[in-house]
């Protein structure tokens, strides 16, 4: 696993690979076939970023997130942080394009928000 981590950034990239196409219950988005492939997941830890990373990086934990629920699923590949400038959601437009990747579930990690999602489904 890559991991590019900065304590004083405040957002971050998750790279998780997953085998096989699965079926999984994400909280209140109900269930959802994540296809199996390549997938970046973009957040923000307005402090201690890297708690949070370490956090993302556990399988079994109460679920919080919406990633918690994706995370058993996959193998995480690369962590990178990114500072705070760009913000949350732009990062994940610029992840996207810069991947060619395309959203492939609604909401996913920004219900708070008016992104279209923070997952990135990238190739299989």
């Amino acid at each position: 696993m890559v991991e590019l981590i900065d304590p004083s950034h405040t957002l971050y990239s998750i790279h998780l690979h997953i085998s096989n196409d699965v079926k999984v219950e994400v909280g209140k988005l109900g269930s959802i076939l994540f296809k199996k492939g390549e997938y970046i997941y973009v957040g923000s830890a307005k402090r201690n970023i890297v708690a949070r990373i370490n956090r993302h990086k556990k399988k079994e934990k109460v679920k919080k997130w919406h990633f918690d629920y994706l995370r058993p699923h996959g193998m995480i590949t690369k962590i990178i942080t990114y500072e705070t400038s760009i913000g949350e959601c732009r990062l994940a437009e610029k992840l996207r394009k810069e991947s060619s990747g395309s959203w492939p579930v609604k909401k996913f990690g920004s219900t708070d928000c008016k992104c279209p999602s923070h997952l990135i489904f990238v190739a299989n």
